[in-house]
């Protein structure tokens, strides 16, 4: 059984970025942008080490991650008593305040360990279990900061690791309206990274939406900790040295400062006076609302005598009932208006499995990205 240190000043922690299906390679990507040495890549996650303000920094900069956790154990666990008592093998106490408030989730791939709500309570009870070794009572009350905890089964071995961020990665906390099909702001920042894009630049989408690939190219390229504007969970581990996540932020604001201002060329528009409308107030509130030029135009008249472009958009798939006819004879005319753009890089998400051929042209190449459990293509 492999146990790995409690989060506490000085100490060398296990962590893990997870990441959806495709998207890891670029997440170790940045975490060495970051400074992170030797990250390894597995199956939707990415593993890391460090201590506490490594940690912070994972989740205050990490772009294409939906989550980071601390990796607690790993044992092997073909049945429930191996379960059980593994978990009791765990020093929660040096973990978990005696308030903690539990939250136990549970995966299994592979393993003979199936049943997941079982697995979710005997992972639960093998902590309160253990808890009861530092504090013997009863019952706790569970009033205290949340505690998420994760079971992942891999050919009948486990791994505990507790959730570090609460609300997925995504939720960066200026999104203040989206329109009916959002784009996820991980999978945006992912689209602008794979694109190779580099700020002095120009980019555009011509399809933007509320505005998310375009405003997180704009953080991207100002420099800005992407997750600046929220909170995680673990800002409410007691466990953490004190003033851990104020210096993290006091770093992150350092490092934009020393960037300076940019002058970003990004250009975003959509047919929908209301979308654009909604995308300006999501630029503000991330506060690159003076980076992005916003305008309403179809995306077919779209045109720039700028040269060596980056283009990115992610247009309507047509899987609404009734929308098919109109979203094909859209793919037909960008293909018509992009074809206009010989000097620019040109990068189109979808899930449609025509849009080639409607389009008019093969790609170079395509990538297999989930948009949330959708798979789509990037072209």
């Amino acid at each position: 059984m492999t146990l790995f240190d409690p989060p506490v000043a000085g100490a060398s922690l296990r962590m893990a970025a997870l990441t959806t299906f495709g998207l890891e390679a670029l997440a170790a990507e940045e975490l060495r942008r970051l400074d992170f040495a030797d990250p390894v890549v597995e199956n939707g996650r990415v593993r890391f080490g460090g201590g506490p303000p490594e940690l912070a920094r994972a989740c205050l900069w990490l772009r294409t991650a939906d989550r980071v956790v601390l990796r607690l154990a790993e044992f092997p666990a073909p049945d429930f008593e191996a379960l059980y008592q593994g978990v009791q093998e765990v020093r929660w106490e040096d973990f978990l305040p005696e308030e903690a408030r539990l939250e136990v989730s549970a995966r299994s791939h592979r393993s003979r360990l199936t049943a997941l709500p079982a697995c979710q309570a005997t992972v639960k009870k093998g902590i309160i279990q253990a808890l009861r070794r530092r504090h013997p009572r009863e019952r706790f009350p569970e009033s205290g900061p949340l505690y998420a905890v994760e079971l992942a089964l891999d050919r009948d071995q486990a791994v505990l690791s507790l959730d570090a961020t609460g609300e997925g990665l995504h939720r960066r906390g200026y999104r203040r309206r989206a329109g009916p099909a959002p784009l996820r702001e991980t999978l945006a920042a992912a689209l602008v990274l794979l694109s190779r894009w580099e700020p002095s630049r120009p980019l555009a989408d011509p399809l933007c939406g509320s505005g998310t690939i375009a405003i997180e190219a704009a953080l991207f390229g100002l420099g800005l900790a992407p997750g600046r504007l929220r909170s995680f969970t673990a800002e409410s581990w007691p466990h953490l040295p004190a003033g851990l996540w104020g210096e993290a932020r006091a770093q992150a604001r350092a490092r934009e400062q020393a960037a300076g201002p940019a002058a970003l060329n990004l250009e975003a528009s959509d047919r929908d006076e209301g979308m654009v409308r909604v995308a300006r107030e999501n630029a503000r509130a991330a506060g690159v609302g003076e980076a992005v030029r916003f305008r309403v135009q179809p995306a077919e008249e779209f045109r720039s005598a700028q040269r060596y472009g980056c283009l990115i958009c992610n247009p309507p798939y047509g899987e609404r009932s009734g929308q098919a006819d109109e979203v094909e004879e859209l793919y037909r005319r960008l293909g018509r208006t992009f074809s206009r753009l010989p000097d620019w890089s040109v990068f189109v998400l979808t899930g449609h499995p025509g849009f080639e051929r409607l389009y008019g042209r093969r790609a170079d190449r395509n990538r297999k990205l989930y948009n949330g459990n959708l798979k789509t293509y990037l072209y």
